[in-house]
């Protein structure tokens, strides 16, 4: 019997290194292959503030004694050219302020390695300053959370938000009565509306949805989705245009809302950031800044900000009552050429005339 088991024995340890013998290795144990390592941009660097229509210089060093094969430059994806030298100078075009992303890619022995820097130009051109004189108040619901607002065959229509009292409205606007509306499902924070070929689109904060509405029985006919936060919504009369909370406006084509195009807005100081609820007016985008009394006055072309319209001691101390929170809200009767404002929880709403500075 002990002779049986040590027998046994010695074949199963012949058997185990055989099959220790014949294993392959794991994948996951062999040693990593050193990325390859051939670039860097040294300038510009990255984060960096330009003017629109400034000259850049740009340096690609080598970072190893190895000198790739050759090295190709790409501006916002697109192949710019094969580089022969590794000091050069880009040329910024004046009128398009935003983000400009290089990229370098080196190729090695049919292997490559791709080097970034992503640069921001700012606005050329200073914004015009306007004041305004107002023309004509109305009454608003104080109560009205308003996020976003358009006139429409001599009636206001108004979206406001809030968890758990989010509305469509139509409103009476010398009275501020409300004739028509439809409550939003607790679920979602109403934002910014528009109106676009007889419907009304209505965004909402930040569950990604938006719904469409029947504009004289608001019937909700559908619903729509986006990966951003939604805040402001108006039209150009074939794309809706949207924002975030961020200094872009995003460019959408009304049956699927997928994107056509986007545009970043900066100034001459550099990104017009928190542009919420939106209004096309002759051609320019109208934009409150959250928390403050501004409206940016923006080309849609190219993002440049071409005026602010400083709205500052708009709401008179006497038509407050203590529970206001900001302006938000602004529509235009182009029929009559008039711009209406009002802002969240105020009591008034008002015809205002912009004049520069």
């Amino acid at each position: 019997m002990r002779l049986y088991s040590v027998l046994l024995i010695l074949i199963l340890s012949v058997s185990c290194t055989d099959g220790l013998r014949n294993q392959q290795p794991n994948a996951a144990t062999k040693p990593a292959d050193k990325p390859l390592s051939l670039i860097r941009f040294d300038k510009p660097v990255g984060g960096s503030l330009f003017t629109a229509g400034d000259a850049v210089e740009v340096k690609i060093a080598y970072t190893d004694t190895i000198k790739p094969d050759s090295v190709v430059l790409f501006q916002n994806r697109i192949r710019w050219k094969q580089l022969q030298e590794n000091d050069f100078t880009i040329y910024t075009d004046k009128n398009r302020p935003g983000s400009l992303q290089l990229n370098a890619v080196a190729w090695k022995n049919g292997q490559r390695q791709t080097a970034s820097a992503t640069i921001r130009l700012k606005s050329n051109v200073a914004p015009t300053e306007f004041g305004y004189r107002i023309v004509k108040s109305y009454p608003h619901d104080k109560e009205a959370y308003t996020q976003g607002l358009f006139y429409h065959d001599g009636f206001l229509y108004e979206g406001t938000g809030r968890q758990g009292s989010s509305s469509l409205r139509k409103v009476e606007l010398e009275s501020g009565k409300v004739l028509q509306s439809i409550n939003i499902s607790y679920d979602y924070f109403g934002e910014g509306i528009t109106l676009l070929n007889g419907k009304i689109y209505q965004l909402t904060w930040t569950t990604g949805i938006g719904f469409v509405y029947d504009t004289k029985t608001f019937k909700n006919l559908n619903t729509f989705g986006y990966s951003t936060q939604g805040w402001g919504l108006t039209t150009n009369g074939t794309e809706l245009v949207m924002s975030d909370g961020s200094n872009t406006l995003y460019f959408m084509e009304p049956n699927g809302f997928s994107e056509v195009r986007r545009v970043e807005v900066y100034d001459n100081n550099g990104p017009v950031k928190m542009l919420n609820e939106l209004e096309l007016i002759n051609g320019k985008i109208y934009a409150n800044i959250y928390l403050t009394n501004r409206i940016a006055i923006i080309n849609p072309e190219n993002g440049i900000v071409e005026g602010i319209a400083d709205l500052t001691g708009i709401l008179k101390p006497s038509d407050t009552y203590g529970g206001e929170d900001v302006l938000n809200g602004i529509a235009y009767d182009s029929q009559n050429n008039r711009i209406f404002v009002t802002g969240k929880l105020w009591s008034k709403l008002y015809w205002i005339e912009l004049k520069k500075k």
